[in-house]
């Protein structure tokens, strides 16, 4: 699996999450970084950090993008679509709240796994996010 040279994140983007950890939906996305040194294959053991208290799971739809885009229309950023991968954004939830920026919270090595790629554009409206942990089911969703 080749590395990625940037991992872009969009936090807070679903609802129920939001609710869940008691934040309303932002008006605005909330964007964060997450280091290539984090990203790991789907499957590859996670490393938790000494001394870190309560470390969650997320599962996400994660777009590779084929191409450089600056300041690109709506259309030529779906046109750069090359494929969907999973991606579970591992994070200490801890250091989260206690950081006003995500990078430490969200960026340890192995916080970001990530599956096989599926080659082509697909149809976003129409995609199922399913989280496993230790093989057992702990999200699922709909992109729509």
């Amino acid at each position: 699996m080749p590395t990625p040279g940037k991992i872009l994140c969009v936090g807070r983007n679903y609802r129920e999450h939001a609710k869940e950890l008691g934040n309303e939906v932002p008006t605005t996305p909330v964007i964060f970084l997450k280091p290539p040194s984090s990203v790991i294959a789907s499957g590859e053991a996670i490393a938790l950090p000494a001394g870190i208290g309560r470390i969650d799971y997320e599962g996400e739809i994660g777009l590779v993008i084929g191409q450089r885009l600056t300041k690109a229309s709506p259309a030529a950023c779906a046109a750069a679509v090359r494929g969907v991968v999973a991606v579970n954004d591992v994070s200490a939830r801890d250091l989260q709240k206690s950081d006003p920026q995500w990078w430490r919270a969200k960026g340890y090595d192995t916080f970001c796994p990530i599956g096989d790629e599926r080659q082509g554009t697909p149809d976003l409206a129409a995609l199922e996010v399913i989280t496993r942990v230790n093989g057992e089911e702990r999200q699922r969703g709909r992109s729509a």
